[in-house]
């Protein structure tokens, strides 16, 4: 099943939104369901809508989707929800999930073996936020679609 594109006005921004959700299930194959309803949302929204979405911005956003599902999958009990968002200059990727606790980026040490996710996270992203939520929390990764600009599309040079 494709993803199902549901454009949104959002006026404050001045520009048109689509999104696609995904309701996450406990099984070792919600990671590559999440991956793939990524590359399905981005390939047709440049396919549909002419967004400049560059291999980098695809690989880059499989990564956080990957990151941050699997976090949610390993620490937090229940299901997963998965929002993703796109506008003519980025892309927000959303996940919620039931444990309140807001995960924390570890001091950086090359010598451990894992639980760098969160670090790798906030290095390629635009803006991390984290936000609670009446049950469990919700963060927000934001990519821009172009390389050298702010989510307003404002060249960064």
């Amino acid at each position: 099943m494709g993803p199902e594109a549901r454009g949104n006005d959002t006026a404050a921004a001045g520009c048109r939104a689509w999104q696609t959700s995904l309701a996450l299930e406990g099984t070792g194959t919600s990671i590559a369901q999440a991956r793939l309803r990524a590359t399905e949302f981005l390939t047709h929204a440049q396919d549909q809508y002419g967004l400049p979405v560059s291999q980098q911005v695809l690989e880059i956003t499989q990564l956080v989707v990957s990151e941050l599902v699997t976090n949610a999958r390993k620490y937090a009990p229940g299901p997963v929800l998965m929002e993703l968002r796109i506008t003519a200059h980025a892309i927000d990727i959303v996940v919620w999930d039931s444990d309140p606790t807001f995960p924390a980026a570890r001091a950086a040490d090359p010598g451990r073996i894992g639980e760098h996710g969160l670090e790798i996270v906030q290095a390629v992203t635009q803006d991390l936020s984290m936000d609670p939520e009446p049950v469990g929390k919700r963060i927000t990764a934001r990519i821009a679609l172009r390389e050298n600009c702010d989510a307003s599309g404002r060249d960064l040079q």
